[in-house]
């Protein structure tokens, strides 16, 4: 998918475009999608953010695309961290391509423990959601680790392959590359699947579950997650298995929303946090399973799941900087900004907070669709009346006009 630049339509504009190439009224085309015509409406005239996921994904399956083709990969020019980042991503999606492990590496590995280091950088560097540093690293060592897997460190290196994959997969996903996480977490299935080893078989179903959620394929997801918890339960005694295990009850909550199975996913969230009440604040697997990640992963179930109050209820009752990543600390930001930026009188509050998401992991928002067209829908209201320097000046960042 080609990374959208400033000056590209926008994601209304998109759907528009799609919707008149089919040759379809926006009355038939909201009925294909299960939405109403006059809320397509507004989202092509850009009168209303298309900052909803399952929203996205419900019109972009009407418009028979994925939700990524609507939404485009923003990437500001101004940010060169950003661009940096995703020039990479070709490089990543052949080095994918390139270790199979059914076939021979081409060249001999580094010694095990460099790349044993190379994976915790690469991971600290997702962490701080700096994006363009993990992805420069993340294709030698996607090879270095295959050539390894051929070695006397078998076993050792194809841990750290799992573990190397998930990173690419987590991050290809973040840049809004969904394609390409699927192949990631793919490969860490492959590898998982070679080491036997529940947890981490687990973990790799956790990533190709948050793949296919970002391709819009609920239900794919759910099922993947799903499968996975009955999987793992005889063996949720093993380290980092109760972490792993309710990390899998958050996919499955989400999915299942996604599918607009309501009380499902009221059920899976209420799973996860009273595992997490018994576990505590985890860093198992650096999933940080706990309170607080039950308590963000709410905050974007509601949003998306079209009930901003409560998310923002949820907002006020989690204190973000329990987890000591800005990965997961920006989600809380961005998701609760979609929240309030939804609720009347609060648009102040939702700039604050898309501020606050911007300075701790700026590469995150400053490519994620769903905060450029919040930000975008907070400019016109702005401009309507005549304030909010702040707001104007995040969106020069972004590139949003």
């Amino acid at each position: 998918m080609t990374p959208r630049l400033s000056g590209d339509p926008t994601i209304g504009e998109r759907i528009r475009a799609r919707r008149l190439v089919r040759g379809w009224s926006i009355r038939y085309a909201a009925s294909r999608a299960g939405v109403s015509h006059a809320t397509w409406s507004r989202i092509e005239r850009g009168l209303q953010a298309a900052d909803n996921r399952f929203m996205l994904a419900e019109i972009a399956g009407a418009l028979e695309c994925s939700p990524t083709e609507l939404a485009g990969t923003p990437v500001p020019a101004a940010d060169r961290a950003a661009v940096a980042a995703h020039a990479e991503v070709h490089g990543i999606r052949q080095a994918l391509v390139d270790i199979d492990l059914g076939e021979p590496p081409s060249s001999p590995p580094p010694p095990i423990g460099d790349l044993a280091r190379a994976v915790a950088l690469a991971d600290t560097l997702r962490q701080a959601c700096d994006y363009a540093g993990a992805n420069r690293l993340t294709p030698a060592l996607l090879r270095d680790l295959h050539a390894a897997s051929a070695g006397p460190e078998r076993g050792r290196a194809l841990r750290l392959m799992v573990e190397a994959t998930f990173i690419a997969s987590s991050v290809l996903r973040n840049l809004g590359h969904p394609a390409e996480a699927w192949l990631g977490a793919e490969r860490c299935r492959d590898a998982a699947d070679v080491t036997e080893d529940p947890v981490l078989q687990a973990y790799a179903a956790y990533a190709r579950a948050s793949a296919a959620t970002a391709c819009g394929s609920y239900r794919r997801g759910l099922a993947l997650a799903g499968r996975a918890v009955d999987d793992l339960q005889p063996h949720v005694g093993r380290p980092g298995g109760a972490a792993m295990l309710g990390s899998l009850q958050l996919i499955c909550a989400y999915a299942s929303r996604g599918e607009k199975r309501l009380d499902d996913s009221r059920a899976w969230s209420a799973e996860a946090a009273q595992l997490a009440s018994r576990t505590g604040e985890t860093t198992a697997l650096n999933l940080f399973f706990g309170p607080t990640n039950v308590g963000i992963w709410g905050i974007g179930i509601e949003v998306d799941g079209g009930d901003p109050g409560r998310a923002a209820e949820i907002a006020r009752n989690t204190n973000p900087a329990a987890i000591p990543a800005g990965f997961r600390q920006v989600f809380y930001y961005a998701d609760t900004a979609r929240a309030l930026a939804r609720l009347r009188g609060r648009d102040r509050e939702a700039v604050r907070f898309l501020l606050t998401a911007e300075r701790l992991a700026p590469q995150h928002v400053h490519t994620s669709a769903m905060a450029q067209e919040t930000t975008r829908a907070l400019l016109e209201r702005s401009r309507r009346m005549a304030g909010g320097t702040e707001l104007r000046g995040l969106c020069e960042r972004m590139s949003v006009s």
